[in-house]
């Protein structure tokens, strides 16, 4: 059985991360253990590189918290200019794997108040009504009317950034 180390605590990431390693290395053969770890940037990272460098740093604190782990993971939710993605960060103890997830366009009034410096979370919340949203749905469940959801899209990420801990083709 793998130990999955996974930086976050929010449902909907852990979720992604479950699906994913199951889908690779099988049902029940993970036991994931969640350690909240700071990205070292802001709340929202506002750059392409931003939210890559919280992702890495994100494993980076969650192998120093917990080093006898299989893997560890990281998903950091980032904005750039005016679409939204993630970037996700998965190491064993030998390689790493990264990949972007899908973007979206974000509405022209949440971008704006997104330069303002507020977190995209928040600005959901207070749109939608709906509280805490970025551990459900978040923005891009909202947008897509249910059709995707942070889940979902974080799933095909993880996979590929799966692909050089697992394939033979990266050793």
């Amino acid at each position: 059985m793998y130990h999955v180390v996974v930086a976050t605590s929010n449902p909907a990431k852990i979720s992604a991360i479950l699906q994913a390693f199951e889908d690779v290395f099988g049902v029940n053969q993970c036991q994931i253990s969640a350690a909240d770890t700071d990205s070292g940037v802001r709340a929202q990272p506002i750059s392409d590189t931003e939210t890559l460098t919280g992702a890495r740093q994100r494993v980076a604190n969650a192998r120093n918290r917990q080093p006898d782990a299989d893997f560890w993971v990281a998903i950091e939710a980032g904005i750039d200019g005016a679409h939204a993605f993630a970037w996700i960060v998965i190491e064993n103890t030998s390689q790493r794997g990264e990949s972007r997830s899908a973007s979206f366009l974000l509405p022209p009034a949440v971008s704006e108040q997104l330069q303002h410096g507020r977190e995209l979370g928040e600005i959901m919340a207070e749109l939608t009504g709906i509280e805490n949203i970025k551990h459900k749905g978040g923005a891009l469940g909202v947008l897509t009317e249910g059709r995707l959801t942070r889940t979902s899209v974080y799933h095909q990420a993880l996979l590929l950034a799966l692909c050089p801990l697992q394939h033979p083709y990266y050793r």
